[in-house]
């Protein structure tokens, strides 16, 4: 599979190492740098190393479950999560899930083995796992969220509040996350801020909106498939029932078990009316949700969930292979390289020119990864560019030269020019010219578009 815009975003976090990053910590981008370094920056390299860690994300998965499980369920547990697309997703896409689902699923067996087993030692390794899935992604929060609310509903165990063992799990799980509040700090906490500020006015407006309630479930029928979806939802719904109507909890491991999984899918399901919920932030509850689906699974639905699985994930093979349905969007892996090797050919003719896009990130990464020189953002013109901000850039320097400006034409219905010029580059340049736009090909068909522009003599603004 060829490189995704996000494979080739976090590799740009690898290329330019930090603390921290704007729209989230590092842990994916140190990944990547990790295994480019000792095997070299290919696509190749960057799809082995997803494929590795979500690799030990399943192994580390079906340890936990020998806690949960007898080997039958356990069998069809395993069976349920990688049959799912999510997994598959994690295993070829790089975003910051992939090394969240593996600390979040080792955070989870540390802290049984520190309740449960009652070794000491795990309460540390938790704390580290904890902070990791942090600087992983900031959802990882949920699990110290998890871990007391599992000790103020269990009568057995509350009295571990009272352990210092606990609390030097939770100090450990926030010294391990310092590097992130660091960055955080020295960049007037932008990152939180941009993850937050946002998303909470746009929840407080509380406009309801039906089509992001059915998006969502559309989203988690195609990540989970519709067998294992109706399984979770039923034995979510059970379990709340019997919670509210009997006030009564099930068993301690079960309840350790649901605290994992039931503040996350719930959660983030309860906003879905007015909020769009993105397809992968109820992710990390299915490590335990799928735990619990498997205590209910029959043979016959696991079946019903394998062929399913077949059948979709030979669609996604025949579209990844020939791209028989065209995608309308920069989410695609079809064209990166050949889009990089056609801007190197143009700059033959328009020497002494510096590349940018306006995308927010996908152009700009995706070049970056192909291209043997700096690819900009739309900082360039003075817009919000993500973590393209916050490199140290001194664009001054760049004053009085040239640029190639691209711009993708997502619906691609003809191969002319676009005619007009974008008016955001002509404060920015003394002219603009449009060059004929880039075609690119999958399997000898046209299938992307890019128009060009030729910018002469930049001039930043302060």
């Amino acid at each position: 599979m060829g490189l995704m815009p996000q494979d080739a975003y976090y590799h740009f976090y690898g290329e330019n190492l930090s603390l921290s990053y704007f729209d989230h910590p590092g842990m994916i981008g140190y990944i990547l740098r990790a295994f480019t370094t000792v095997f070299g920056k290919s696509v190749f390299v960057v799809k082995f190393a997803d494929f590795t860690i979500t690799s030990l994300t399943l192994i580390s998965f079906y340890k936990l479950g020998a806690n949960f499980l007898s080997k039958q369920k356990l069998n069809r547990a395993i069976v349920l999560i990688t049959s799912t697309l999510f997994i598959s997703i994690l295993s070829f896409n790089s975003t910051p899930d992939v090394p969240l689902l593996l600390f979040w699923t080792l955070s989870i067996t540390c802290l049984f083995k520190a309740i449960f087993e009652e070794k000491k030692w795990f309460w540390i390794y938790g704390g580290i796992a904890m902070g990791l899935a942090f600087n992983s992604k900031y959802t990882a929060l949920l699990l110290q969220f998890g871990l007391i609310a599992f000790l103020l509903f269990s009568n057995k165990y509350r009295k571990l509040f009272l352990s210092p063992w606990l609390w030097l799990s939770l100090v450990i799980s926030a010294l391990v996350t310092l590097p992130v509040w660091w960055w955080n700090y020295e960049h007037d906490f932008a990152s939180f801020l941009f993850q937050s500020s946002n998303r909470t006015g746009d929840i407080s407006k509380f406009k309801l909106s039906p089509k992001y309630f059915f998006g969502a479930i559309g989203h988690q029928l195609f990540l989970l498939l519709p067998v294992l979806f109706g399984i979770i939802v039923l034995l979510t719904t059970k379990y709340i029932k019997k919670a509210l109507t009997k006030f009564k909890l099930p068993s301690n491991k079960t309840l350790f078990l649901l605290v994992f999984f039931v503040p996350t899918f719930v959660g983030f399901f309860a906003i879905t009316p007015i909020y769009w919920v993105k397809l992968n932030w109820m992710m990390p509850s299915y490590i335990t949700g799928i735990f619990l689906a498997g205590m209910f699974v029959t043979k016959k639905l696991l079946k019903y969930q394998v062929i399913t699985s077949v059948v979709l994930h030979l669609l996604l093979s025949l579209q990844i292979l020939f791209y028989i349905v065209p995608i309308k969007s920069d989410d695609t892996w079809v064209g990166w390289n050949e889009l990089a090797n056609k801007t190197k050919e143009l700059q033959e003719t328009y020497t002494n020119t510096f590349v940018f896009a306006d995308d927010n990130y996908k152009t700009s990464a995706a070049l970056n990864f192909f291209m043997d020189q700096k690819v900009y953002a739309q900082n360039i013109i003075g817009l919000p560019a993500l973590h393209f901000d916050y490199l140290g850039d001194n664009l001054s320097l760049l004053n009085n030269k040239d640029a190639i400006f691209l711009d993708s034409d997502k619906r691609f219905n003809n191969k002319n020019m676009k005619g007009n010029l974008p008016q955001k580059l002509l404060p920015y340049f003394d002219s603009v010219t449009e060059l004929k736009p880039i075609i690119l090909h999958s399997r000898n068909n046209e299938v992307r578009k890019f128009w060009v522009y030729y910018c002469k003599n930049y001039q930043t603004k302060p």
